[in-house]
């Protein structure tokens, strides 16, 4: 038998040849780590140096949480310092000079290393400070604290700060200015463990509290907004800014934004306790986040996404506009182990949409449908991104029971998306992709055992392990399973996904301590109680008022920060009001959460969508737009969260099940209404009828389930009559 595989005289391959030509897999590189442009590629000794700092890192957390604990606050304190350390010694404050363009000149790097004397003398004065305190002392001179710690700390944090700006080099040397922002990380973060491990800790927020705490907690904050600028751009940077004004400009604000005030000092005190920075963000991040991290690392070190989007291809691939089934299938499924939406589309995306073009979809359409695929992996059970961990941290709520109430609303937001592209796909007569393009279904089906690690987790959950036991089971799990595969992981495997875990969770962690650091201002100023008056008054009007409010503020909050900061943010200001005027807390947190993730997608500020528009070569506002109609069912379903609780898996089974499948077919008719097909071109008047048959159906109430299928069964039989089953495709044009 020939293995050639050219086209017939009739332009049609030979299944035969195309067997055996099928690709082993069209996926490679879908794990390989995503290098952000402002990271460092060092090599040499440098490379070692924070390679070994990853490894460190990673180890350290896997350590602490499993075999050696530490108490609560300096482990958090640690956990943030380290990835201060790492990120500014990975990623540059300002563009690399690259291609011909001149490097900075010499004095800007002899003013850092003259900056970093004092740097080097304040993290020396806090070893003095230590002995001191371990003798008898009951607490440090002030004048030691104010002139030999704190002056010279942000004198030298701020300069350091302002010179990386400006500090332009190679991408593979290092920054001096960068070496003394991690020495006074160091410093900072060492005063506030030798302070809180003391009876100092319990002055914090009062005026008894000494000086240096304000004092490592500015620096503290200061070298979270630069990393956070950094890592995730400048929109939380700038939320948090404003934030910080209001703590000090709110006495001279009118009407319910007014408060008394906080003194710098009280103020900078606490924000960096449990109150704020240290609080449920950073308990999150230092715990689930960077295990399930991780986790992911380990994943992508055994190449099992790689193995998820092959099965997905395989599984889809064939079927009308395929490519883009796959995006749905294959972003749902990484995008709930990365915890970013707008990173999963650059992973996944890279792959997705040039497929997505080649079968027929214009730019525009693929990056969208890719945008709101990873955007729905936030959703997407068992780990949400781990926006579910932040939600059971906050709300007491246990966490396996917010990943069963998030079923529903996941199923209705994927069954959008893959009807709507089935819906243009059928509209426009798009392929699916050819035999021989894809991987074969029954080779990969022999390496479903690949799926194992995801299935342990999600068994030793419902078994009741805790998250973090349950987390490192399924990392273990997923190494064990390697050796099985063909991608076998040994030790120096192990360590380079140590490696990747510890770079890949700076971001996670610099958004969720900044977003701590918002917390902080929400909690310690009562801004959040004023949100909830305001909501109350609302709802005193109209429910329904209330709810459209909260939902535009929590997507204003979320528009240019990362899911996990935005939802953190919204569930201090929004949920405690949604919760004031009568909503339960799990449906009150779950309402600003969807929200908070489709900000990722929604205009003019959409991350995701920029992302995909960057990948695709569309126009990033058209993207977005584009994304936030496929996305369009994400923003009815939230507000049946309310109006009818067993979507969220509160009822008995009959009212769940109902509630369920009423409201897919209702995400059917909504889809068909936007893409003007159903089983063939819908007219004007249709289509209104399909938009009410929808809202029905996706009500949830019995009288308007009757009705809306009434509706979809009359539709049906119209559409059936007049297309003949479906099997009709308009062609492109």
């Amino acid at each position: 038998m020939s293995h050639k595989t050219d086209q017939d005289p009739n332009g049609l391959n030979d299944d035969a040849h195309a067997a055996s030509a099928v690709p082993e897999s069209i996926a490679d590189g879908v794990d390989d780590d995503v290098v952000e442009p402002n990271r460092r590629l060092f090599t040499g000794w440098q490379f070692l140096l924070f390679a070994a700092l990853a490894i460190a890192y990673s180890s350290f957390h896997l350590i602490s949480l499993n075999v050696y604990p530490m108490e609560t606050w300096s482990f958090r304190i640690v956990h943030i310092a380290g990835a201060l350390i790492l990120g500014y010694g990975l990623f540059a404050g300002a563009r690399f000079a690259e291609d011909g363009q001149p490097a900075s000149g010499d004095w800007i790097k002899w003013v850092s290393y003259a900056l970093l004397i004092p740097a080097a003398y304040t993290l020396a004065q806090v070893f003095v400070m230590y002995q001191t305190l371990s003798g008898s002392a009951m607490r440090i001179d002030p004048n030691v604290e104010n002139w030999h710690y704190g002056y010279p700390l942000m004198a030298t944090t701020a300069g350091a700060i302002v010179l990386s700006w400006f500090y332009r080099q190679a991408r593979h040397r290092f920054n001096p200015a960068d070496l003394v922002l991690m020495v006074c990380a160091m410093a900072s973060a060492g005063y506030l463990l030798v302070a809180y491990n003391t009876n100092i800790r319990m002055s914090t927020g009062t005026s008894f509290a000494p000086s240096g705490i304000s004092w490592a907690a500015i620096a503290g904050s200061l070298l979270i907004l630069e990393l956070t600028r950094r890592v995730a751009g400048l929109a939380l940077v700038v939320i948090s800014a404003v934030f910080l004004t209001y703590v000090f400009a709110g006495p001279y604000l009118p009407g319910f934004l007014g408060y008394p005030g906080l003194s710098l000092q009280r103020f900078f005190s606490q924000v960096y306790t449990d109150a704020g920075i240290l609080g449920p963000t950073t308990a999150v991040s230092s715990t689930y986040i960077i295990l399930f991290i991780i986790f992911a690392a380990f994943l992508q070190a055994s190449k099992v996404g790689d193995y998820f989007v092959n099965f997905a291809f395989a599984a889809a691939g064939r079927a009308r506009g395929g490519p883009a089934k796959v995006a749905i299938f294959a972003s749902g499924l990484m995008g709930m182990i990365n915890g970013t939406s707008a990173g999963n589309v650059v992973s996944t995306g890279s792959l997705t949409i040039p497929l997505m073009k080649k079968v027929g979809y214009p730019a525009r359409s693929a990056g969208a449908i890719e945008a709101a695929a990873s955007t729905g992996g936030q959703i997407m059970p068992p780990i949400m991104g781990a926006g579910a961990f932040i939600m059971a941290e906050v709300t007491g709520i246990p966490y396996t029971e917010i990943a069963i109430a998030a079923i529903i609303p996941a199923i209705l937001y994927f069954a959008s998306i893959y009807f709507m592209v089935d819906f243009e796909a059928a509209r426009k007569g798009m392929r699916g992709m050819r035999k021989d393009e894809i991987p074969l279904f029954s080779k990969l089906v022999k390496q479903v055992y690949l799926f194992a690690p995801i299935i342990i987790l999600i068994v030793a959950l419902f078994m009741g392990y805790s998250v973090i036991r349950a987390g490192t089971l399924a990392t273990a799990s997923a190494a064990v399973v390697s050796w099985i595969s063909p991608n076998k992981m040994g030790v120096r495997a192990i360590l380079k996904a140590l490696q990747i875990a510890g770079t890949m969770s700076i971001q996670i962690i610099a958004v969720c301590a900044c977003a701590g650091l918002i917390v902080g201002v929400i909690s310690l100023t009562g801004v959040g109680a004023r949100f909830s008056s305001l909501l109350l008054g609302l709802a005193g009007v109209s429910q329904l008022l209330a709810l459209v409010f909260a939902m535009l503020i929590s997507i204003l909050l979320g528009m240019g920060m990362p899911t996990t900061a935005a939802y953190a943010v919204a569930a201090s200001v929004v949920a405690p009001g949604l919760i004031n005027i009568g909503i339960e807390p799990l449906i009150a947190h779950f309402f600003v959460f969807y929200f908070a993730v489709v900000s990722a997608i929604t205009p003019p500020v959409a991350l995701a969508s920029y992302a995909a528009a960057g990948i695709s070569g569309d126009n990033p506002m058209g993207t977005s737009v584009a994304s936030f109609k496929i996305g369009l069912a994400a923003f009815i379903v939230p507000f049946m969260f309310f109006y009818s609780p067993a979507m969220l898996m509160e009822g008995s089974p009959m009212q769940i099940l109902r509630v369920g499948l009423t409201a897919t077919l209702g995400i059917v008719l909504l889809s068909g209404m936007v893409q003007k097909w159903f089983f063939g071109p819908v007219n004007t008047v249709q289509r209104i009828v399909m938009l009410v048959g929808a809202l029905f159906l996706i009500y949830g109430g019995i009288y308007t389930d009757i009705a809306g299928l009434a509706i979809g069964i009359a539709l049906f039989m119209m559409q059936r009559k007049a297309h003949g089953g479906g099997s009709k495709t308009a062609q492109a044009g």
